[in-house]
């Protein structure tokens, strides 16, 4: 199973994969076996938004080998369209399917991410890494990083985390940084270690780390998780959910029909 065995669904200009969970697994592990790495990028409605004007966010898009919906609405607007994805893949399920698939193949991931240590507690990407070891048999730890908050404006700082990933020599990073700056220094690894598969996970780390609380599946299920997300980090997530997201949402539901229409 190939990348390219794969359509794209066309939502406001951004290419979608109509693909499954499982078979982003088995295309990850089967490039892997041969010797190919890539990147995976799981855009929800903010990064659907920030591509419309953004140039990175574009050059992001471009660069990844999978480009998986985040995001109910993403999936609602393709059926909207006529063009029905088969399911939300998101990042915060993909870190545990893609390390049980490793771990069947006895391969290594390494963890990039995740809240500070705090006095006797291990940093969050220890942690979450733990506990992936623990419920994935045969999974390999290559290596933890938990960079400072800003370490992105230090280069020093900036090239000792990406020199860490580098010499772990990974099958697989989980880069739990937040857009965009996950995916900056995607970019900058990619180069370096082209046989090495990368995720963008954002909150994923700190979900497997137990630092926050993933909503209940219902609500993930219904579309309603930004809600559950919104109220655990309300200062950090309102403005950005409810004044630029959300209206967004709507229109890009509102013109799906009309797409719809010009498909027939």
């Amino acid at each position: 199973m190939t990348v390219e065995a794969f359509d794209r669904v066309q939502l406001d200009g951004t290419g979608i994969d109509r693909i499954t969970e499982a078979e982003v697994v088995a295309v990850v592990r089967e490039a892997l076996a041969h010797g190919r790495g890539g990147r995976i990028l799981t855009p929800n409605i903010d990064i659907l938004r920030r591509a419309q004007r953004d140039d990175e966010c574009r050059r992001h898009l471009a660069d990844a080998d999978l480009i998986v919906a985040d995001g109910m609405p993403l999936v609602w607007a393709s059926r909207l369209s006529g063009t029905p994805l088969p399911e939300r893949v998101a990042g915060s399920s993909l870190i545990w399917s893609l390390s049980a698939g490793l771990g069947r193949d006895g391969r290594s991931i390494f963890v990039l991410g995740g809240a500070p240590a705090t006095g006797s507690t291990a940093d969050g990407a220890t942690r979450a890494a733990d506990r992936l070891l623990a419920d994935c048999p045969g999974l390999r730890l290559a290596g933890t990083v938990c960079p400072p908050y800003g370490f992105d404006s230090d280069p020093l700082t900036y090239a000792e985390v990406c020199a860490k990933v580098f010499e772990a020599r990974p099958d697989l990073v989980f880069v739990g940084l937040g857009y965009p700056r996950q995916e900056r220094v995607i970019t900058r690894l990619r180069a370096d270690l082209p046989r090495t598969w990368f995720l963008g996970c954002g909150a994923a780390v700190n979900f497997v780390a137990g630092d926050i609380g993933r909503a209940p599946r219902w609500m993930q299920r219904t579309g309603l998780e930004w809600a559950h997300r919104l109220s655990t980090e309300p200062r950090r997530l309102a403005r950005r959910y409810l004044k630029h997201d959300a209206p967004y949402a709507l229109r890009l539901l509102a013109q799906a029909p009309a797409q719809r229409a010009r498909i027939r």
